[in-house]
């Protein structure tokens, strides 16, 4: 048996994380429009990352972040989306947005899983 290292483990639990708040929103309603939308890094600052991009019923586009956490010690999945990830995934957002002919309404939403525990935190916070 290989040693995947604790990369690779880590990227295989958040993939599987990531399927399953994607299925979570879907049974919601939510329609998937892309998924790891990832901005470059610059020479001077670190890119950003959009786990989910999907679209609510009545067209509004929702920047998702997936975090997960084995337990809800230390204040959870949820509390782990601090001020600088955020900062990130609004730099994602707007990178995204430029592709867009139109700006439809938008919102950054939170799917926090705590071991079996889902919770999604819908308008998490707004644009830094």
């Amino acid at each position: 048996m290989l040693d995947k290292g604790p990369g690779l483990v880590g990227k295989s639990r958040g993939e599987a994380a990531e399927a399953r708040a994607l299925a979570h929103l879907q049974r919601h309603g939510l329609r998937l429009v892309e998924r790891n939308y990832r901005v470059a890094r610059g020479p001077s600052a670190r890119g950003g990352e959009i786990d989910l991009v999907l679209r609510e019923r009545d067209g509004t586009l929702v920047f998702v972040e997936v975090r997960s956490r084995t337990s809800r010690a230390q204040g959870g999945a949820a509390a782990s989306v601090g001020a600088a990830k955020r900062a990130r995934l609004c730099l994602a957002a707007r990178h995204y947005l430029l592709r867009l002919a139109t700006l439809p309404p938008c919102r950054f939403d939170v799917v926090a899983i705590d071991g079996e525990h889902v919770e999604w935190i819908r308008a998490a916070f707004d644009e830094a």
